[in-house]
């Protein structure tokens, strides 16, 4: 199923990803607009295969202590209402695929972060796991080899530790 290519987000994929019309590269007539971004094919896993990229609470724990990019595909909002993991980076959902594909000095200056290499250990993130595992499989579509998400999400985290900047 192609996802984002350089006409945008297809329908199916825009509803799949719950990404907004206007994110998605449409424009108010339905015509898609010009993106440069490349292709990107999302590959839906078996049940069977999507615990082998799950990490639990205690091996998020492990892994921030290490040279993992943790990324909270949450709403900017749901940041600052809740708090955040410590170390973190905010990268919505909507935003990933772009990100993603930026060159290192653009991606620093709007992340405030190095950009991941494809070689690099991601760990992606959002409120239950839904959208973290969506994230999952757009890295790996765009060639990230290790990369994993936390399924329990910010509501699991949070149930153990303090989050970080909660209003």
């Amino acid at each position: 199923m192609a996802v984002w290519g350089s006409r945008g987000l297809s329908c199916p994929a825009r509803l799949l990803l719950g990404v907004p019309r206007a994110a998605a590269g449409w424009s108010s007539g339905l015509r898609p607009r010009q993106s440069g971004l490349r292709t990107v094919n999302v590959i839906s896993r078996n049940l069977g295969t999507a615990a082998d990229y799950s990490v639990s609470y205690k091996e998020l724990r492990g892994l921030l202590k290490s040279q993992t990019t943790h990324i909270d595909v949450r709403e900017k909002w749901e940041i600052e209402q809740l708090g955040k993991i410590p170390g973190s980076i905010n990268i919505p959902l909507g935003e990933v695929v772009e990100a993603l594909q930026m060159n290192s000095k653009d991606f620093k200056r709007r992340y405030n972060q190095d950009m991941p290499t494809k070689s690099d250990h991601l760990v992606f993130s959002c409120m239950a796991g839904v959208r973290s595992k969506k994230a999952l499989d757009i890295a790996m579509s765009l060639g990230f080899s290790r990369v994993q998400h936390y399924a329990g999400g910010f509501e699991e985290w949070a149930k153990y530790e303090l989050p970080e900047g909660k209003k």
